[in-house]
C-alpha cells in the first residue's frame, strides 16, 4: 500500500499505463498472428490483403514505444520478404 497521497496517484497511474500498453500491444499482434496464419495455411493473396495492416500497426507501436523502430522495420522488412 502506497504512504503517501503521492505513491497513491503514481499507483493509479502505472495501473491507468499498463492497461493502454497491454491494449496497444494486443492491437499489434492481433494483425501479426492474423498474417502468420494466413501465410501457414498458403494463402498468399489473404496475406497481402493484410500487410498495409500490420504494416501501419507497427509503425503506431514504435511511435508510441511499445516497440523500437528497428524492431518494426526488421518485422515488416522479414513480413514482406516472406511474401516475396
Amino acid at each position: 500500500m502506497p504512504n503517501t497521497k503521492a505513491a497513491t496517484k503514481a499507483l493509479r497511474q502505472s495501473q491507468r499505463r499498463r492497461l493502454l500498453n497491454i491494449r496497444r500491444k494486443r492491437a499489434m499482434t492481433g494483425p501479426l498472428k492474423a498474417i502468420e496464419k494466413a501465410l501457414k495455411a498458403g494463402n498468399k493473396d489473404e496475406a497481402l490483403k493484410l500487410l498495409p495492416k500490420v504494416q501501419k500497426e507497427l509503425d503506431k507501436s514504435a511511435r508510441r514505444n511499445i516497440i523500437t523502430k528497428n524492431t518494426a522495420s526488421r518485422t515488416k522488412s522479414r513480413l514482406s520478404k516472406r511474401l516475396k
